[in-house]
């Protein structure tokens, strides 16, 4: 009985998690719906509420110095190390999907590089301070330039344009009437609100602060002590902000001051506060009743504008990682965005003056978070029985815990909703890199080694938003490279298996650069001290890169820098057969599931929960047989160190006739991933979406989903389309049948019109010939027609650019032979006189099929014709000498008989 083949086995992306934001400027509109943000040589805007990229704006080859965004997500500006700026205008799809940038303009602002920008609220006009202290205020929509702030040679660090009510005079509003008036050459603002005066404050990298009137062109120095002309600040001025109800400004700098600056007759003085840490960010809420700072302490403060106090609690300052370094504010949204050094972005709700007491202080800590970037990609896994979480460990001392749940939830950014990619929370606590990570059968209990030559044992607990490390291990004098736990689920009745939160593992086994391997009892009540191991052995004789305990939990598997992989007795801790093969490393090692059949290797079948997958940097890949440690088969295909393999789960198909393969994955240094038959030693499929070493894989075991992850700081997300592109297959194949059906109708039926619209649909160079030759030799060609039938004149006058081009190549294809050539000039000829000339330099085609493809298409049509031409007329030359020669030879022929009888009888 025959068997069905089985399916071709295919992968595709399904979900990307990638970098947003690698430090530098960032700004939101209005909304508080799109970031803007920098991320190298390239600028993002990201939706905020569902974490999803709206557009990917490719830069000039320089680094981005500064970008900034209209508030009302008009306009995109950005300049860059190449002294350009360009400015993108925004148009945001009705389904808020995309959006795209239409480059409307590049300059050159500055003879120095731009390193602030600054829009004033009406998204008009556009602020450029550079490098060399020089200032500019630009039309965003004309693209002109209405002013020019001179000043000192000192980098500008701080802009901020803001609105002065202006003052009525006895001369019916002359003043107000001037104040229209901003613009050069005449030129009005869109604000046409009389009485306002529009001005822009300006800090630099000396600590001075101005003032600039756009109306009068005149500047108005800030400073701490006007009798001694003592400039505002010390140092870098980062960041300032206006009141119009206090009408204050409030300046934040570098020199560890935030200082309220009130103005009287022209006068502005100021109040210095926050004499502890440098201040990055500085900004009025709640109309102006209270003030924000944030700086290097990593903390967001709060204080009274009255009375200059501090009103949020006394905290410690945070790791150097996490101070921050910007802070944007929207208090219509009642929202504060902080970006902090390890490129984390932090939201702050603002409190309501209901929360604010007076008797006490008030705690602000991010309510949600936006890894900008999650660098170097250690180690990720799946968490909790739904795997709806993602454990990454990030080249970082904390282990962050990402939703990978799927999620249609429309909330806005202040609601702080769930999206596919979005932190949920730190895991805190290591000291250094952690290095590896694995989980239990449960999904609820997570280890992690570090560089701090510590493991620790987490308890994961969303539904209570409990993420607490339950135990930390020592003993280790070296990097901890290596942690797994066993997989074994206890049975369905016990009190382990219901409540797993209340039941950690039994034991973890860990591996390190120093050699050893070791086995830690995990207590049943939570600590935080060290804990001695129950065993102890010196494994390898260099550093453990991997360790997998077999799926019953009685052995595990530690592979070495070594070159060997050694088995080992769980209880004792013996060593109960080593693996050798590899020429370099070996960097992972996998056992087969529980439930994996019998596998054919090179000498023979082996029973699947016997074998064990290796990987090395010799770049192969070895099935072991673990009744007698003998390698089964090799697998080669990577270019570079295998360094992570994994099982996909079998297929559920109750079909007997359906062949079930076991299938593992393999991702290496070469930046791919590949799927292998373990029967075959073939690869089934290689994916490519990174652009560097991929230093970890996992996999979904229902869905097969396969997580990749390394040092290009991206997360791609892999689903199995095996079903969907073989029922796709089948369809294919369906419709291929019919359609043949059908085109064999027509040429019966001597519909040539259909006939040859299908043929060329489907891509049947054969018939199509064969139906282009009837028309051309039919013995009753249609007067006018010039391929021979007006039908199919139609036909390919109506043709689309891509069915044209197709058709050139078969045309190409049969000029090139003399016998097929005449039907090929023929329709040529029909083509020629059914388009215009430029018709065939224009033709929209994609892919290969390009304008270098076509003009080689051309140019070998007319090669040919030029050739069959040429052909033509030496053959018509020698008839020529063919009839002289007949007319000479008809002179030389003897007279007939008969004509000399006659001839006589004359």
């Amino acid at each position: 009985m025959a068997t069905r083949t089985a399916p071709k086995t295919t992968f595709e992306v399904s979900n990307v998690i990638q970098p947003v934001f690698t430090g530098g400027s960032m700004a939101m509109d209005n909304g508080a719906r799109i970031l803007a943000s920098t991320l190298g040589e390239k600028a993002l805007l990201t939706e905020l509420a569902t974490g999803c990229q709206l557009a990917d704006i490719e830069g000039d080859g320089e680094p981005i110095s500064t970008l900034t965004m209209t508030p009302s997500a008009s306009h995109l500006i950005v300049c860059s190390r190449s002294l350009t700026m360009r400015i993108y205008s925004l148009k945001i799809s009705p389904e808020f999907d995309s959006i795209a940038a239409t480059l409307v303009r590049t300059t050159k602002p500055h003879e120095t590089p731009v390193v602030v920008l600054a829009v004033d609220k009406t998204s008009t006009l556009l602020a450029t301070g550079a490098a060399d202290g020089a200032i500019k205020i630009w039309d965003i929509v004309g693209g002109f330039v209405t002013h020019t702030v001179s000043g000192r040679s000192a980098l500008v660090s701080a802009l901020h344009f803001f609105e002065i009510a202006a003052i009525a005079t006895s001369n019916g509003g002359a003043s107000a009437r001037k104040s229209k008036k901003i613009l050069r050459k005449g030129q009005e603002t869109q604000d046409e609100q009389f009485g306002t005066q529009f001005q822009l404050a300006y800090g630099n990298q000396d600590g001075r602060i101005r003032i600039f009137d756009l109306h009068r062109r005149t500047t108005l120095p800030v400073y701490s002590n006007h009798k001694k002309k003592k400039e505002a600040h010390e140092s870098n001025v980062q960041s300032i902000d206006y009141s119009p109800e206090q009408h204050a400004l409030l300046s934040g700098s570098r020199d560890k001051t935030m200082t309220l600056w009130l103005e009287k007759d022209g006068i502005w003085s100021g109040t210095p506060m926050l004499r502890h840490e440098s201040v990055e960010s500085v900004g009025f809420l709640d109309g102006g009743k209270l003030m924000y700072s944030v700086g290097t302490s990593g903390l967001l403060r709060l204080w009274d504008t009255a009375t200059h106090q501090e009103i949020t609690e006394k905290q410690e300052a945070k790791a150097e990682a996490e101070s921050i370094l910007s802070a944007i504010s929207l208090p219509s949204k009642s929202l504060i965005l902080c970006a902090q050094a390890d490129f984390t972005l932090a939201f702050y709700q603002i409190p309501s003056p209901k929360e604010i007491l007076a008797d006490s202080g008030v705690l602000m800590e991010p309510f949600r978070r936006i890894s900008g970037t999650h660098d170097e990609i250690l180690d990720l896994t799946y968490v909790l029985p739904d795997q709806s979480l993602l454990a990454l460990a990030t080249n970082s001392e904390d282990i962050r815990l990402v939703s990978v749940a799927d999620s249609h939830s429309a909330a806005s950014v202040e609601e702080g909703s769930t999206y596919f990619g979005n932190d949920v929370a730190l895991l805190k606590g290591h000291e250094d890199i952690v290095m590896s990570l694995d989980v239990d059968w449960s999904g609820h209990w997570i280890a992690s080694g570090s560089k701090d030559n510590t493991v620790r044992l987490w308890r994961v607990d969303p539904a209570n938003n409990s993420y607490t490390c339950y135990a930390v291990f020592t003993g280790h004098i070296e990097s901890v490279g290596a942690v797994a736990l066993p997989k074994n689920a206890p049975p369905e009745n016990s009190d382990a298996y219901k409540n797993p939160l209340d039941h950690p593992p039994a034991f973890l086994i860990s591996g390190s650069q120093d050699r050893f391997v070791q086995k830690r009892e995990i207590p049943r009540e939570a600590q935080k001290t060290g804990a001695s191991s129950s065993l102890r052995r010196l494994a390898h004789e260099k550093d453990i890169n991997a360790i997998d305990i077999n799926p019953s939990g009685r052995s595990f598997a530690s592979a070495s820098q070594d070159k060997t992989v050694k088995i080992w007795d769980v209880e004792k801790l013996e060593v109960q057969g080593i693996l050798k093969g590899h020429r370099r490393g070996v960097w992972t090692v996998r056992f087969a599931p529980q439930d994996t059949p019998t596998i054919q290797g090179e000498a023979g079948s082996v029973s699947g929960k016997g074998v064990v997958l290796t990987g090395s940097g010799d770049k192969t890949i070895k099935l072991w047989n673990l009744s007698d440690y003998t390698c089964l088969r090799t697998f080669e295909g990577h270019s570079h160190n295998v360094l992570k393999v994994v099982w996909l789960s079998l297929p559920h198909d109750g079909d007997s006739n359906t062949k079930r393969r076991i299938q593992f994955a393999s991702a290496g240094a070469d930046s791919l991933v590949k799927v292998w038959d373990a029967n075959l030693g073939e690869t089934e499929c290689t994916l490519d979406n990174h652009e560097d070493r991929l230093w970890t894989l996992a996999i979904h075991p229902e869905t097969n989903t396969m997580v990749s992850g390394g040092s290009d700081s991206k997360i791609t997300f892999w689903k199995d389309t095996t079903s969907e592109t073989q029922a796709a297959a089948t369809d294919a194949a369906f419709k291929l049948v019919e359609q043949e059906q059908e085109l064999e109708n027509y040429i019966h039926a001597g519909a040539y019109r259909d006939a040859i619209v299908l043929a060329l649909q489907l891509n049947h160079p054969g018939r199509l010939l064969s139906l282009f030759t009837n028309v051309v030799t039919t013995s009753a060609p249609e007067e006018g027609s010039f391929s021979g039938l007006k039908a199919v004149d139609q036909v390919l006058g109506s043709l689309s650019d891509e069915q044209i081009f197709m058709l050139l190549l078969r045309l190409r294809d049969w000029n090139t032979n003399a016998r097929t050539a005449p039907v090929a000039q023929r329709i040529l000829w029909t083509l020629v006189k059914s388009y215009p000339a430029n018709k065939f330099s224009s033709l929209s085609i994609k892919g290969a099929r390009g304008q270098k493809s076509l003009k080689e298409v051309l140019n070998a049509l007319k090669v040919y014709t030029e050739r069959h031409y040429k052909r033509t007329e030496e053959l018509a030359d020698e008839s020529y000498l063919v009839e002289y020669t007949l007319h000479e030879m008809d002179s030389l022929v003897p007279p007939l008989e008969q004509d000399v009888v006659m001839a006589e009888a004359r």
